[in-house]
């Protein structure tokens, strides 16, 4: 039986298949990032009282935090890191992934692995930025 890592691993993995390229370019143009963290807000928006959201809603955040501080020059991202937030974000946005979302329950569990897994693997630079964020008055 697979561990809740493994399935984690291999749902990343698919991800990156699906929109590791798209990723890549939205993280090097800032028109194109920011055009992601509007549909991103507008998501959020449209579905904030969806309580299969609300498990996205917090890592969401953090991340729209992070790449906003980051591409605002008041705070690094590494690159790698900056690529999987931005998978993640593309991810969640796109109708069509693993399992697409007008399937209702089924459709956000795939986004919600995703953005899991995404948060999970970058802990340790997410509790910087929080610590960086809580300390810097930002």
């Amino acid at each position: 039986m697979a561990t809740i890592k493994t399935k984690s691993t291999e749902m990343l993995e698919k991800a990156k298949k699906l929109f590791g390229k798209q990723a890549e370019i939205i993280a090097s143009q800032p028109k194109k990032l920011s055009a992601l963290l509007g549909r991103v807000g507008a998501k959020i928006g449209k579905m904030a009282s969806d309580p299969r959201i609300q498990q996205l809603v917090e890592p969401v955040a953090v991340f729209v935090r992070m790449l906003k501080a980051h591409y605002d020059g008041v705070y690094k991202v590494s690159s790698g890191t900056l690529g999987f937030i931005v998978l993640g974000l593309v991810y969640f946005i796109s109708p069509i992934d693993i399992i697409p979302d007008f399937l209702g329950v089924l459709g956000f569990a795939d986004d919600v692995s995703v953005i899991l897994a995404i948060f999970a693997k970058l802990k340790d630079e997410v509790a910087e930025f929080l610590e960086w964020e809580r300390t810097s008055g930002e």
